[in-house]
């Protein structure tokens, strides 16, 4: 399996922010975007999420699942986390896991296996009964990504994934993108601070034009 973008020419507002950038990221690996606010870092993300229509190009996933969209292949995590403060912790991470196909908790042990091994992971198993609404920021980014154990995507595109985070709770994030490379997963993470990640190479993004 491998991420393909060909040729892709991507504009915001009237501005061209990609153009003509073509690259591949296979099974197993990591790819890092780099460089400075306003490159093209989101921009590129939300096009192989298929969020923007590129204005020339094609982004496939080579070796998916044909009937299903890249989209709906991929964990896609951006700027927000994406919790219901009216709900709990573990609510919440009920929620994805519903929402993302594995399931409500407690319908099989593998079910509920996986909702508690995510938010062991990510260090909010005390929190399972604690509202959303009064989680720190930290905790708030950490209980959103957790939803990236919850079900299995081949494809995870994280944007800024370490908003909020301090160090062990970059760790865990790291520790969990390895995982998910070692398994055969595909990342592809815009970030603008160094992340310990296996298997990964950097694509440095510059104003107007990208450059492979």
């Amino acid at each position: 399996m491998q991420l393909v973008a060909e040729d892709l020419v991507v504009e915001r507002g009237g501005r061209r922010v990609i153009d003509g950038l073509s690259f591949a990221v296979a099974a197993g690996e990591a790819l890092v975007l780099a460089g400075a606010n306003g490159s093209g870092k989101t921009t590129l993300l939300r096009a192989l999420a298929g969020f923007i229509r590129p204005v020339r190009g094609a982004v496939r996933l080579e070796g998916g699942d044909e009937e299903l969209t890249l989209a709906e292949q991929a964990h896609v995590v951006g700027h927000a986390n994406a919790v219901k403060s009216s709900l709990t912790v573990v609510e919440n991470t009920a929620f994805w896991g519903n929402y993302l196909g594995s399931g409500p908790p407690g319908s099989s042990a593998a079910t509920g296996e996986r909702l508690d091994a995510a938010l062991r992971h990510f260090g909010l198993d005390d929190l399972a009964d604690f509202p959303a609404a009064y989680l720190s920021a930290g905790q708030k980014r950490r209980l959103g990504l957790a939803r990236l154990l919850i079900a299995d995507r081949p494809l995870w595109l994280l944007d800024e994934p370490t908003v909020s985070l301090d160090t062990a709770s970059s760790e865990r994030l790291v520790a969990a993108v390895n995982a998910h490379t070692k398994s055969g997963g595909i990342a592809v993470i815009a970030t603008h601070l160094p992340l310990a990640l296996e298997s990964a190479r950097t694509l440095q993004l510059a104003h107007q034009r990208i450059a492979a």
